[in-house]
């Protein structure tokens, strides 16, 4: 199959050695950085240099390619979706963002090939793992989604380190989010809707962020009373992030924000990724729960040293396009995560990064 993967950061990295490796891809990786392009020497994948914020850069590198993965930053993704459209290829990305996910889910209409966004962790792989636990349910009552992306040894104030897209984090903390609440669609604010819990022995906060929950409001509508996403953080983030935000009102520089913590926050490769998704409702009469708890971590190698998040962000995607490569999704229009079968992701060759993760057997 031949694919363009757009982006070559950590994430798009990750994605080209897991599909060039595999033997099952030919991948051409684009970028508008040759240095970044030169980190991918040694790999099985051709590169190719442009300019990714133009429309006519994009559709060149997408002429009579099969697919493209998209791993620019979000507010890139609605333009590299319509050039997907134009050049017709299938398109996956790794999006949370609200606005792009609907322009993409109205660029699909119609469309004789696939439009596949928000393949990653959160929205992505939660979506898949929540939509699977509520198909076990006769009546469902609440479905909470919680994924945290954090540093395994915090030392600063924020108890943070930059483990992703700082465009991609601040986005989700600056816009309104998805919910329903008493059965009904609502918009909550982010950083709102604090909450603390104990998983595995070690004190978490959760806060609302936005586009966690992918498209799950839409499919779950009129079926649930209660489903929310919230970003999972050590104790005392969220009350600085709201100082930062709101106090000092760099929600509306967000701009001067990024640049601060670009210049201020180390990234780290030693993090984990903590995935824990609960599901209530009535099952034979009775009111029951069930959990999903999972820990993902840094992958130490010498040789080829990886971060959580790229190990799940970059599992994400790849399972995705090889499930569709398969024929296991639907093959044109909009696909969303939640039709992706919960075990045939993890016995995907690319997905079972997740199977093969630590399950957390206490919840506290």
């Amino acid at each position: 199959m031949r694919i363009t993967l757009l982006g070559a950061g950590h994430i798009g990295q990750t994605i080209a050695r897991l599909l060039g490796e595999s033997g099952d891809y030919e991948v051409t990786v684009v970028d508008r950085s040759p240095e970044a392009l030169a980190r991918l020497a040694g790999l099985p994948v051709k590169t190719r240099v442009a300019e990714t914020a133009e429309v006519r850069a994009l559709l060149s590198t997408l002429r009579g390619q099969q697919a493209v993965v998209n791993a620019l930053p979000y507010h890139l993704a609605t333009m590299a979706a319509t050039a997907a459209r134009e050049a017709g290829c299938h398109y996956f990305d790794l999006t949370e963002d609200v606005a792009a996910t609907r322009a993409i889910q109205a660029l699909a209409e119609g469309a004789p090939t696939a439009f596949m966004p928000q393949c990653g962790l959160a929205p992505g792989f939660i979506g898949i793992v929540a939509h699977h636990l509520a198909q076990s349910f006769d009546t469902l009552q609440e479905v909470k989604m919680r994924v945290g992306a954090l540093p395994a040894f915090p030392t600063n104030a924020l108890k943070y380190n930059l483990t992703w897209s700082v465009d991609g984090l601040i986005n989700e903390y600056c816009h309104p989010c998805e919910a329903i609440r008493g059965g009904k669609n609502i918009e909550v604010l982010p950083l709102e809707g604090l909450e603390h819990f104990s998983l595995d022995g070690t004190e978490y906060e959760a806060f609302n962020t936005s586009g966690g929950l992918g498209t799950l409001c839409e499919t779950l509508a009129g079926k649930v009373q209660t489903l929310d996403y919230k970003s999972v953080r050590y104790p005392g983030h969220q009350a600085l992030m709201k100082m930062l935000l709101e106090e000092l009102q760099l929600n509306q520089d967000t701009e001067t924000l990024k640049a601060i913590m670009r210049k201020s926050i180390p990234s780290t490769m030693q993090d984990v990724v903590l995935v824990f998704v609960t599901v209530s409702g009535m099952r034979g009469g009775a009111l029951v729960q069930e959990v999903f708890a999972r820990k993902i971590f840094a992958d130490r190698s010498e040789t080829n040293p990886l971060s959580a998040i790229q190990i799940t962000t970059a599992a994400g995607v790849c399972a995705a396009v090889d499930l569709f490569r398969e024929g296991k999704l639907p093959q044109r229009g909009f696909v969303r995560q939640e039709q992706v079968a919960l075990p045939d992701f993890l016995v995907n060759r690319f997905g079972s990064a997740y199977q093969q993760s630590r399950q957390v057997e206490s919840i506290g």
